[in-house]
């Protein structure tokens, strides 16, 4: 199952979108939302989930500084939000069962090849990637609009980072070369056996799709594939 991440809930409209009669002190909004997210968790398990993806992008656009002020002008306070949407999302997964794993996509925008947010993911690595409680990341990193590895220090030893190095917005094939080095990397800050690698995004966030045909769909899977099988193995 993929569902909305608890933050994409608030940071597009912010607290101007919020009754202030309702919730004076936005920290009230944020433990609601997370308890809502912890009772349909439950009961995507209990109808047999047992992957789930919280697909966002609120994390990656505070990376973004002219986010950052469009947030101010909502009400909102940038620095303080990648505290609050951890505490947040972990409510949502406060009590989880055991055998339910848990990953979420990072997504910068993807409306018919665009993108809406760009800065490295070093303002909310420490948030994000450190307490977070989930099992697995799913991180653009197609473009330089995504920054550098660094970020990736703060992910614990357990978690799986995906790397999202090939575009799903450009036809043109990524060089295998280049993305072994990449992947290499990436792994001075998380070990090889905790990386994989995938496309950036999905190919259509919408029916409109991106400016890429299906045979480019085709051959940028099976360069994944390829890769994934030199580097780490067809097992």
């Amino acid at each position: 199952m993929t569902i909305p991440a608890p933050s994409t809930l608030h940071f597009r409209q912010g607290r101007q979108s919020i009754d202030k009669r309702v919730y004076p002190d936005i920290d009230g909004y944020f433990h609601d939302v997370g308890l809502a997210y912890q009772k349909a968790i439950r009961a995507f398990y209990d109808a047999g989930c047992r992957y789930l993806q919280l697909d966002d992008t609120a994390w990656s656009m505070i990376c973004d500084p002219k986010e950052r002020d469009f947030s101010r002008q909502r009400g909102d306070d940038p620095d303080r939000l990648p505290a609050q949407y951890a505490r947040m999302t972990n409510q949502a997964l406060a009590g989880r069962p055991a055998d339910m794993v848990v990953t979420m996509h990072s997504c910068r925008g993807n409306f018919r090849s665009t993108f809406i947010a760009q800065g490295g993911y070093e303002h909310v690595a420490d948030r994000l990637l450190g307490e977070v409680d989930i099992d697995g990341y799913f991180l653009e990193y197609d473009t330089d609009r995504a920054g550098g590895f660094e970020p990736l220090r703060f992910v614990p030893k357990n978690k799986k980072v995906v790397l999202g190095l090939v575009s799903t917005k450009k036809p043109k094939l990524e060089s295998k070369d280049e993305l072994k080095r990449r992947i290499e990397a990436a792994a001075k800050f998380v070990p090889l056996e905790n990386l994989c690698l995938s496309p950036q995004c999905g190919f259509a966030s919408t029916h409109f799709g991106n400016r890429i045909t299906a045979d480019d769909q085709r051959r940028k899977l099976e360069l994944v594939v390829q890769v994934a099988e030199e580097v780490w193995g067809s097992s």
